[in-house]
């Protein structure tokens, strides 16, 4: 608790996430993701997205673990829908919050006694978030809500294999700088 100049408590943290400046981050984080995902993306028609939506959410659940990974992946995927005029599809929505959370529960748990593992935990956190988030459950909701045919289904398994490797490397490289790392451990500690 800190006191402003009117003698009141103001309360100095968000609960969720911990402080203000991963917040922040965790909104930036989202941003980012709608920009990729839904703006910066390339459609192959309608069942078909190839983007980089995903590695914000990625980058949240590993930086800052799978709620903060989870609600970031939340609040891109319906705000990005509402921007973008799409319907909001729960399914996808599931899928997309499942991104963060994944990764962030394999990051923070898969692999903890093994050392020097960072490049087999993250590509870990990678490819079951995106197995699990984008090949599983979305496709669910493509085909649910959609009626999307299974052999177009198929293609997204390569297209999200292929993306979770370049995501991997990406979070790697971020996590191998020093003064990244240095920044990243001022902003989670409390």
């Amino acid at each position: 608790m800190v006191s402003n100049n009117r003698g009141t408590a103001v309360k100095n943290d968000i609960r969720l996430f911990g402080s203000t400046k991963v917040l922040i981050i965790a909104g930036l984080l989202a941003a980012m993701s709608i920009v990729l995902g839904k703006f910066g993306a390339i459609n192959i028609g309608n069942s078909i997205r190839i983007g980089f939506g995903g590695l914000p959410i990625q980058m949240a659940g590993i930086f800052f673990g799978p709620v903060i990974g989870g609600a970031v992946g939340l609040v891109a995927d319906v705000v990005g829908c509402i921007m973008k005029g799409y319907a909001i599809n729960p399914i996808i929505t599931i899928g997309s919050t499942c991104i963060g959370v994944f990764s962030g529960l394999v990051y923070h748990f898969a692999l903890r006694g093994v050392k020097n593992a960072l490049l087999p935990k993250i590509a870990a956190s990678t490819v079951t978030a995106h197995a699990i988030g984008s090949m599983i459950i979305t496709s669910i909701g493509l085909y649910v809500y959609y009626h999307t045919p299974f052999e177009t289904l198929l293609f997204r398994v390569p297209i999200y294999l292929i993306t979770a490797a370049i995501e991997t490397a990406v979070i790697y490289l971020m996590l191998k700088n020093k003064a990244f790392t240095a920044e990243l451990n001022k902003v989670r500690r409390k």
